[in-house]
């Protein structure tokens, strides 16, 4: 399993902007082939931070996911509400039980 952890920080007044289109994109995403889980989150600490939390089955999953037109366009119109880039981590897991 790959797991993606992301963040955006997000200018001021543009957050319900940011929340209409990051959670447009995670809604479709769960569809896609290979997506576990996909999930937003608003930062405790940070009102202004987005948080993703991503689950995909593999590799090539993911790799495809990055290939998607609407995948490509939402980093764009993203980044156009955010103060820096958009921060992405990529992990190799595998779940256990306890």
């Amino acid at each position: 399993m790959i797991v993606v952890i992301g963040s955006v920080l997000v200018r001021d007044g543009r957050m319900a902007q940011a929340q209409e289109l990051s959670l447009e994109h995670v809604h479709r995403s769960r569809t896609e082939p290979g997506c576990i889980s996909h999930a937003v989150h608003v930062d405790c600490e940070n009102p202004n931070r987005l948080v993703f939390l991503e689950e995909w089955a593999d590799h090539a999953s993911l790799q495809t996911h990055f290939k998607v037109p609407a995948s490509r366009q939402f980093v764009v119109a993203l980044s156009e509400c955010a103060v820096e880039a958009p921060k992405m981590a990529f992990y190799q897991a595998e779940q256990s039980r306890a």
